[in-house]
């Protein structure tokens, strides 16, 4: 099935899920609705990134992800408040169905303006094998990079995840004003995430260390001085620069350590969202003991710990630039 194929079948899944929500009467149904619409939306992520890198020349796949990445950024900025404001002031379901119609002017345009890959970008090669594709998993530098990109986005939703009771409940924000606050943070990705395409591509692993390591600083500040509203704040919207924006670098290092087809870029967006998970649920589980900075000094350590996992990188001049190595090498067909 072509790129724009699957978008078609992953397009009509999430309208099925979001049109149950809708109608559910019972929150066993709800939980259905949401696990439909969720499975789409992850595998979703995984087909577009895998089409973005077949799009264009491999010299700018990281700009390309970027670009991508800008629509889920700037989705996050302003989806969250508008779903909020369709759903008070015409109720729950108007938000389900308002996201149902976006879904169908979604489809429409995706169908009618994204083509199939480029003869010249290698879409007309022989297609890998599945036994090929499924060797590319296994690969110990892909291993490696879906388990730091578990670790990077789990370090800035350890923090991300509690900003609101964090800045009321000990920084003494009014509850009023921390969605302005998260507006600017939301602005923040978006800057961050421009950035970051633009070097995702010559400085692959750099980017990832340096951002990685800027963030354990930031999420470390904003840990030890959440009581300084001021630099609570700088902290903060650092995070938002160089936490969930590392998305279009830790794609490309994915997509050049495993390959640029969608079943590898959709188990790296799932290893993604597993980061979301675990940086969450064990901050949950630290806050009754130890309190509501403790999520977010959990998020220092497994940024730490993502760097010690990016660092084997440095020996591939591939994974770090983009430069291939004497022997031939291919990110499309399993070595």
């Amino acid at each position: 099935m072509s790129p724009s194929g699957h978008c078609s079948v992953i397009f009509a899944v999430f309208l099925v899920g979001n049109v149950i929500a809708a109608l559910a009467s019972t929150y066993p149904v709800m939980v259905v609705a949401r696990v439909i619409s969720g499975i789409a939306a992850q595998a979703f992520f995984g087909v577009a990134v895998s089409l973005c890198a077949q799009l264009v020349d491999e010299r700018i796949r990281g700009r390309a992800v970027g670009v991508a990445m800008n629509g889920l950024m700037l989705g996050t900025l302003l989806g969250l408040p508008l779903a909020t404001l369709v759903g008070g002031r015409l109720g729950w379901q108007s938000a389900f169905w308002t996201i149902s119609l976006l879904t169908v002017i979604a489809a429409i345009l995706t169908l009618a303006v994204v083509r199939n890959p480029r003869p010249e970008t290698g879409a007309e090669q022989p297609r890998a094998s599945a036994s090929a594709e499924f060797a590319v998993l296994r690969r110990p530098q892909f291993l490696l990079a879906i388990v730091s990109s578990t670790l990077i986005i789990g370090a800035t939703f350890s923090a991300f995840t509690f900003f609101t009771p964090i800045l009321t409940q000990v920084t003494g924000f009014a509850e009023t004003t921390v969605p302005l606050l998260l507006l600017a943070y939301g602005a923040a990705t978006v800057v961050g995430n421009m950035i970051v395409a633009r070097l995702a591509d010559r400085h692959t692993i750099s980017t990832l260390l340096a951002g990685t390591a800027l963030n354990a600083v930031f999420l470390a500040g904003f840990a030890f001085f959440t009581d300084v509203p001021a630099l609570a704040l700088v902290f903060m919207f650092g995070i938002g620069l160089v936490g969930v924006t590392m998305n279009p670098a830790m794609a490309v290092r994915a997509q050049r350590a495993g390959s640029t087809a969608p079943l590898a870029n959709t188990v790296h967006s799932s290893f993604i969202t597993l980061g979301i998970i675990l940086g969450s649920a064990i901050g949950s589980a630290l806050i009754p003991t130890y309190g509501l900075r403790s999520p977010v000094i959990l998020g220092v350590g497994m940024a730490i710990l993502a760097i010690l996992v990016i660092l084997p990188a440095l020996a591939s001049p591939y994974l770090r630039h983009g430069v291939r190595e004497e022997r031939t090498r291919s990110v499309e067909v399993d070595a």
